[in-house]
C-alpha cells in the first residue's frame, strides 16, 4: 500500500489572504450538469485606466475618497485620511500606505470587511493611490492598508507577505484613530482573509468530506451556493473601478472561488484585490463579475461580504502578491469532470470545469461526492458499481485511462470515490501532461450479497481432492498443478477454475498456496508518469475478483528463508543454492459479487 505524498496546496498562504470570508456565492454556469460556462450576454466593461499616484506624494493628513460595494454592483464612495506610509509594508520594496477609512457602512460593521480587497483609493486630483488589501490583524477597524496602484501592474515578488507590523509611534496613531489599545494595534496588518469557497455541499457535509476524506483536500474551505446563469446575472458592464470582482479554480456543480473589488478596469482587462487569491504567478482563473448580498458583521473577526458569482466573462491570468488581473473575453482552457449516478429511476448527472490544474483532486472528490448525496440522499447500502474513464495529453500524446469495481456495503458513499480521485491528484502534478475529461459512471442497488473464500480443490488424477492447513498441496518440481476454487455465503455458491499453475523443475523447500479474496485490497494509484499509473491500473485487483498465489519466496526452511536469489541462514548468507524461491500468481473474475475472505495453505514437493 503506497503512503500518500505530500500535495502541493492550491492555495498556498491566500487561503488567509485574498480578501473575503464568503459565507454565500453563486457560479453562473448553465443548467445543473453542464460541462461549460457560457459568457452571459452583458455590454462591454467600462474602462477608467487610472493614473497612479506615486507612493513618493502620499503624506501624511491627506484627505483620500474611494469606491465600494456594499449590496448589488453599483459601487458606493467613501472618504478617508492619510496616517503615513509604512516602509517595505508589504514586501521589500513595496511600501504600504495606512488609510483612515470612513463610510456609513462602517457603524454597523466595524471597519472594513473581507471582500473590499481591490477596492480604489483616490488622491484628491483623482489619481489612483492604491486598493484596499489590509486590515488590522485583530479583527474589525476603520484602518486600512493600501497597496500601490502603481505596482499592481508590475508584481516586483512572489513572495507571500508577513504581517506588517507597527513601530511605536505608529502604533499611538493607529491605536487613537481606531478606537483600540496600543497593543493591539502594534500586532500590525495582515492581508483581509479569504478561505477558499466551495458550492456544491452542504455545511455538515464539508466537514465530514474534510475529516473522512483524502489528506490532500483543503481543510480551511467553507460553503457558498451555487445560482443559475439567468438574464438578470450580472455582466461585464458591473466589473467597474470599485466594483464586484470573483476570481475562480473551477466551476459547475463544484466552484472554488473568491469575492472581492476590482480596483481599475482598462483595456479590456482588470485589476483587482490589492494581493493574490491563490499566488499562482501565472495562472488560468475564471473571472466572474458577482453581486452583493450584505456585509455581515462578526464579533469575533472582521465583517464579511456575502454574495453570489456571477458567470465567467474570461480569464485571471496573473495572481500576484500586489493583485490579479485578466483580460475580458473567452473562458479559460478546463479538464471536465463528470459523475453520473443511478439509483432505480433516480439518475442524475453532474459536471465542474476545473481550470486550475492543482484543484483537480478536489474538484473530483467533491463532484462524485455531490451527486452521490444528492441520488442517494446522503447514505446508502447495497451494492456500488463504478467504472471510470480519463482521458488527457501527455507532452503530446493522448492517453486513455479506464478502470471499474464493485463496492457492497461499507459506505457507499465515500468507497468509490477515492480510487479517482488519488488518480486525478498523481495527473495534477505530473510535468507535460494536461486532462481534458474525467468521467464516472456509478449504479447502485440494494443488493448486499457478497461471497466468500469456500473450499479450495485440487485435481489428483481424474479426481479433485480438498486440500487446507492439515492437507497440505503436493506437487512434483516441473510438474503443474490444477486447482479449483469452490465460493460460498450469502451470494449463493460458484465454482472458479483456476489456470494451471507450472512448477520450476528445482523447485523444493517450503511454499504455501494463499488464496484472497478482492475485497481485502485497495490499490492507489500513484505515480510519476501516465505509463506508471497505466502498469498501477494494470495490475489493480477489483473487490470482485480473487488473487491465488502459489510460490516459495520469504518462505522458510530449514531455519533459513529466501530473499530473492540469496539463501539466507542464522542472518548470514549461505553458498548459493540449488534451488531458488519463485511465486506465480493469478487473478480471477470478476465474478457477480463482491469477494472476501483469505486461506493459507501449505505446499509439499514431491520427489
Amino acid at each position: 500500500m503506497s503512503s500518500r505524498p505530500a500535495r502541493r496546496r492550491l492555495s498556498v498562504a491566500a487561503l488567509t489572504c485574498a480578501g473575503l470570508t464568503l459565507s454565500a456565492g453563486a457560479l453562473a454556469a448553465g443548467t445543473p450538469g453542464a460541462s461549460a460556462a457560457p459568457i452571459a450576454p452583458s455590454a462591454d466593461p467600462v474602462a477608467d485606466c487610472a493614473e497612479p499616484f506615486p507612493v513618493s506624494e502620499v503624506a501624511k493628513g491627506d484627505l483620500v475618497d474611494g469606491l465600494t460595494v456594499v449590496s448589488g454592483t453599483t459601487p458606493e464612495a467613501f472618504t478617508g485620511e492619510v496616517l503615513g506610509v509604512l516602509e517595505d509594508g508589504i514586501a521589500p520594496g513595496i511600501d504600504m500606505v495606512m488609510i483612515d477609512l470612513d463610510m456609513d457602512e462602517f457603524d454597523r460593521t466595524g471597519g472594513v470587511w473581507q471582500g473590499m480587497s481591490g477596492s480604489p483609493v483616490y488622491a484628491a486630483d483623482g489619481r489612483l493611490i492604491g486598493a484596499v488589501a489590509y486590515g488590522l490583524s485583530w479583527g474589525a477597524s476603520p484602518i486600512a492598508g493600501i497597496t500601490p496602484f502603481e505596482l499592481m501592474d508590475d508584481y516586483l515578488t512572489a513572495t507571500p507577505a508577513p504581517t506588517a507590523r507597527l513601530d511605536a509611534s505608529q502604533a499611538r496613531v493607529v491605536a487613537r484613530r481606531a478606537g483600540i489599545t496600543q497593543q493591539q494595534a502594534a500586532q500590525g496588518f495582515r492581508e483581509l482573509p479569504m478561505p477558499l469557497g466551495v458550492a456544491g455541499l452542504s455545511a455538515r457535509r464539508l466537514a465530514q468530506a474534510q475529516d473522512k476524506g483524502p489528506d490532500y483536500l483543503q481543510k480551511n474551505t467553507y460553503v457558498m451556493g451555487r445560482a443559475d446563469s439567468g438574464a438578470d446575472a450580472p455582466g461585464a458592464e458591473t466589473i467597474v473601478a470599485g466594483g464586484n470582482l470573483a476570481a475562480s479554480a473551477s466551476y459547475g456543480d463544484i466552484t472554488f472561488a473568491g469575492v472581492g473589488t476590482a480596483t481599475s478596469v482598462c483595456n479590456g482587462e482588470v485589476v483587482g484585490f490589492g494581493h493574490p487569491l491563490f499566488l499562482e504567478g501565472s495562472t488560468t482563473e475564471g473571472l466572474h463579475s458577482a453581486d452583493a448580498l450584505y456585509v455581515q458583521p462578526d464579533s469575533l473577526g472582521s465583517p464579511f461580504k456575502v454574495a453570489n458569482i456571477g458567470p465567467v466573462l474570461g480569464t485571471i491570468t496573473e495572481d500576484r502578491l500586489t493583485g490579479i488581473s485578466g483580460p475580458f473575453g473567452p473562458a479559460p482552457e478546463a479538464s471536465t469532470v463528470t459523475s453520473t449516478v443511478t439509483q432505480g429511476d433516480r439518475s442524475r448527472t453532474g459536471s465542474t470545469d476545473v481550470t486550475v490544474a492543482a484543484a483537480l483532486p478536489d474538484v473530483t472528490f467533491y463532484q462524485l461526492l455531490t451527486n452521490s448525496d444528492l441520488v442517494l440522499g446522503g447514505s446508502a447500502e447495497g451494492t456500488s458499481v463504478q467504472g471510470w474513464t480519463v482521458t488527457g495529453d501527455d507532452n503530446g500524446t493522448p492517453f486513455e485511462l479506464t478502470f471499474a469495481d464493485r463496492y457492497t456495503g461499507g459506505d457507499l458513499i465515500y468507497d468509490p470515490i477515492f480510487q479517482l480521485a488519488d488518480l486525478a491528484y498523481s495527473l495534477a502534478y505530473i510535468d507535460g501532461v494536461s486532462v481534458e475529461d474525467i468521467s464516472a459512471d456509478n449504479t447502485v442497488t440494494d443488493e448486499d450479497d457478497t461471497f466468500r473464500v469456500g473450499i479450495v480443490q485440487q485435481k489428483v488424477g481424474s479426481t479433485w481432492t480438498r486440500v487446507s492447513g492439515s492437507t497440505p498441496v503436493r506437487v512434483k518440481p516441473g510438474g503443474t498443478v490444477r486447482l479449483r476454487l469452490l465460493l460460498s455465503g450469502s451470494a449463493g455458491k460458484a465454482t472458479l477454475a483456476v489456470p494451471a499453475i507450472k512448477i520450476p523443475k528445482k523447485a523444493s523447500g517450503r511454499a504455501q498456496l494463499s488464496v484472497q479474496g478482492g475485497n481485502n485490497f485497495y490499490s492507489y494509484f500513484y505515480g510519476r508518469s501516465v505509463e506508471q499509473l497505466q502498469k498501477r491500473i494494470d495490475k489493480a485487483v477489483r473487490h470482485d475478483e480473487v488473487v491465488i498465489t502459489l510460490g516459495t519466496r520469504g518462505g522458510r526452511r530449514g531455519g533459513g528463508y529466501y530473499s530473492e536469489d540469496v539463501f539466507f541462514r542464522g542472518g548470514k548468507p549461505q553458498e548459493p543454492q540449488e534451488a531458488k524461491p519463485f511465486s506465480r500468481s493469478v487473478t480471477l473474475g470478476p465474478v457477480d459479487h463482491v469477494v472476501d475472505g483469505y486461506k493459507s495453505i501449505p505446499v509439499k514437493f514431491k520427489k
